[in-house]
């Protein structure tokens, strides 16, 4: 039997759909809760109630929610183009899932174990920008077109800054291979080993950064209801938008799982002594979405030309600068070689 699923066709074939199926499946029902949790936590800093009809405490909402919008027909804008406007949404959901391949939930819990995993993460994730073009450029209205190049120069901006920050990570591991970027944090110290510590100025920039190359408030431009109505997805309804959100969501939770594995140690126990675990990545993710969204909550909406002017003319200076420090760091052993790892056991 174990013959069969190591040396056939078939067998390895079904082994992987077993193996992505196990990825997919909680991550899909893990953004339902995600998205009441979301709902409700902007509910409490405004002193209201949120969710709370639809089962326990609210709790199947998300799931009423996704019933409404799979059972509501679907309208195509007059003069839109059909085939590009249907492509737009899949894209944007498929290239947010496909980027999971490449996430170690735990040791030797990953779909693709590939060397330059970060690479890959990019390439995705720069791509992901064509789904959001494209749906705006189809619905042939001047307000979702608006927002789809508002989107597109927003996460473009961004992509530079995060591929820079996490240029430094890199370099103190040695590695691009995920995996190899949580083992280089296993430490003595338990969470004083990890790299938010070395890299903390990175980290701030780095979540300010996720939130704007995923479209979160205060970075919210492309759907910026008091402009531009609802962005790219305005003439989109039912399932086609109900793809837009899920992938939108998958980007999200996808940035909560890279600032895990980066700077957070994945899944490595905080406390030494204690066991590491795939416990340790999930609440430390649900951690970094808590964050999310208490900034959605509580921050207002960036203008524009303050968007780009803080991506490039003060992330990216202070990024590259980060660069050129980790490398002496590293080179030179500053700090106590905190900034080269895979010197010190890692």
């Amino acid at each position: 039997m174990a013959e069969f699923f190591t040396n056939t066709y078939l067998g390895m074939l079904l082994v992987i759909v077993a193996q992505v199926l196990a990825v997919i499946v909680p991550l899909l029902v893990a953004l339902a809760f995600l998205m009441y949790a979301d709902r409700k936590i902007w509910a409490a800093v405004q002193m209201r109630k949120g969710p709370n009809v639809v089962g326990a405490f609210g709790l199947l909402q998300s799931f009423a929610d996704f019933l409404k919008y799979i059972v509501k027909e679907v309208v195509f804008p007059a003069g839109a183009d059909r085939a590009v406007f249907l492509l737009a949404p899949m894209i944007s959901l498929v290239m947010a899932l496909i980027a999971w391949a490449v996430v170690p939930f735990n040791d030797g819990w990953v779909v693709a174990d590939i060397n330059v995993a970060i690479l890959y993460i990019f390439a995705i994730s720069s791509l992901e920008v064509y789904g959001v073009i494209m749906g705006g450029w189809a619905s042939n209205s001047k307000y979702p077109f608006l927002g789809s190049l508002r989107s597109a120069a927003q996460m473009i901006s961004y992509e530079v800054s995060i591929g820079l920050i996490i240029i430094g990570v890199i370099i103190s591991t040695g590695s691009m291979n995920l995996t190899n970027i949580v083992r280089a944090q296993d430490g003595d110290m338990g969470l004083f080993s990890w790299y938010w510590l070395p890299h903390l100025p990175m980290l701030f920039l780095f979540f300010i950064s996720a939130l704007a190359e995923t479209n979160r408030p205060p970075f919210d431009l492309p759907e910026a209801e008091s402009e531009l109505v609802a962005g790219y997805q305005v003439e989109y309804s039912s399932t086609p938008f109900l793809l837009f959100m899920i992938g939108e969501l998958t980007a999200v939770v996808l940035m909560c799982a890279l600032v895990t594995l980066l700077f957070f140690g994945g899944w490595l126990s905080p406390i030494p002594g204690l066991p590491d675990g795939v416990l340790w990545m999930v609440a430390k993710m649900v951690f970094v979405f808590f964050l999310f969204a208490m900034v959605k909550a509580i921050t207002p909406r960036y203008r524009y030309d303050q968007l780009m002017r803080l991506g490039w003319k003060v992330f990216l200076p202070m990024s590259l600068f980060w660069v050129v420090f980790v490398a002496f760091a590293a080179k030179f052993d500053w700090f106590w070689g905190t900034f080269a790892r895979w010197t010190v056991g890692g």
